[in-house]
C-alpha cells in the first residue's frame, strides 16, 4: 500500500515515536509564530502532550480547551458532532439525517457534554484563571484528526472570542479533514496528509492514553514558566 503526502509517493505512512516527538516536528511548522505571544492550546487528553513541545519551541502560553464528541443513538463511540465548555458546537448533518436523530436527543446529548467538558476543564486547570484570547494569536493543537469533530467544535468555541489569527496544527489528517476545516480557521498546518487515512493511532509507535494526571502537570509546568517568559 503507497500513501500520497505532499504530492509525494511513500511506501508507508509517516510514523512518529510518540506524541513527543510529534509535537517537536509540528513546532518546527510554526516558526514563525515564535516570539508573538501566540497561545497554544492543546484538546485533551492526547493534543495535550504535542501542545507542549510546540509551546516550548514557540515559547508561547499555553492552555487548553477541552472539546467533547456528541455520541449517537445508535453508538457512543460513533459521533455526530461535537460541543465544547463555553458552547462552541459543531454537528454533522449527514450522520443526524441518516440516523434519524431527533432535536431532543441532539439538545440532550449536546447538554451533557457540555456540562462535562466544563467539568474536565476545571479540573485540569485547577485555580488557575482562563487565558487571553481575544486579539491574541492563537493555536489549536490536536494529537491528529480523523472526522475532526471535535477540533471544529473547538474552532466554533475560539472563534467566538475574537482571536487576532487562528490558527490548527496537527501532526497528521486526511486530506479532506483539512481542507474542510480551512473554511473556519485563518491558517492550517498539518505535515502529513496520507490517502488513504485509516487511524490516528497508526501514526504513532507510542500511542497509549494521555492519563488526567498527566495533563495536569504539563499544564502546571506552562504555567509555572509563564511569568519568566513574560519578564523576558
Amino acid at each position: 500500500m503507497t500513501d500520497t503526502i505532499h504530492g509525494r509517493i511513500a511506501t508507508r505512512p509517516p510514523l512518529f515515536r510518540d506524541r513527543k516527538e510529534a509535537g517537536q516536528l509540528l513546532g518546527g511548522c510554526l516558526a514563525s509564530y515564535r516570539d508573538k505571544d501566540a497561545l497554544v492550546l492543546g484538546i485533551p487528553r492526547g493534543g495535550v502532550p504535542v501542545a507542549a513541545e510546540v509551546a516550548l519551541a514557540l515559547d508561547a502560553e499555553m492552555d487548553i480547551i477541552v472539546a467533547r464528541k456528541l455520541g449517537s443513538p445508535v453508538s457512543a463511540e460513533l459521533a455526530i458532532g461535537a460541543v465544547t465548555a463555553n458552547g462552541g458546537r459543531y454537528v454533522d448533518a449527514t450522520a443526524i439525517r441518516e440516523l434519524r436523530v431527533s432535536d431532543g436527543y441532539l439538545r440532550g446529548v449536546t447538554d451533557a457534554e457540555m456540562v462535562e467538558a466544563r467539568r474536565r476543564e476545571e479540573r485540569f486547570r485547577g485555580s488557575r484563571p482562563a487565558p487571553v484570547l481575544k486579539d491574541r494569536i492563537v493555536i489549536l493543537i490536536d494529537d491528529g484528526l480523523a472526522t475532526g469533530a471535535t477540533m471544529r467544535a473547538a474552532v466554533r468555541s475560539v472563534r467566538k472570542a475574537m482571536p487576532a489569527r487562528l490558527v490548527v496544527a496537527v501532526p497528521v489528517a486526511p486530506p479532506h479533514t483539512c481542507a474542510e476545516l480551512r473554511r473556519e480557521a485563518d491558517e492550517v498546518v498539518c505535515p502529513y496528509q496520507p490517502e488513504p487515512f485509516w487511524a490516528v493511532g497508526l501514526f504513532y509507535r507510542d500511542f497509549a492514553p494521555t492519563e488526567d494526571s498527566e495533563v495536569q502537570s504539563i499544564l502546571r509546568h506552562a504555567y509555572d514558566r509563564r511569568p519568566a517568559r513574560r519578564a523576558a
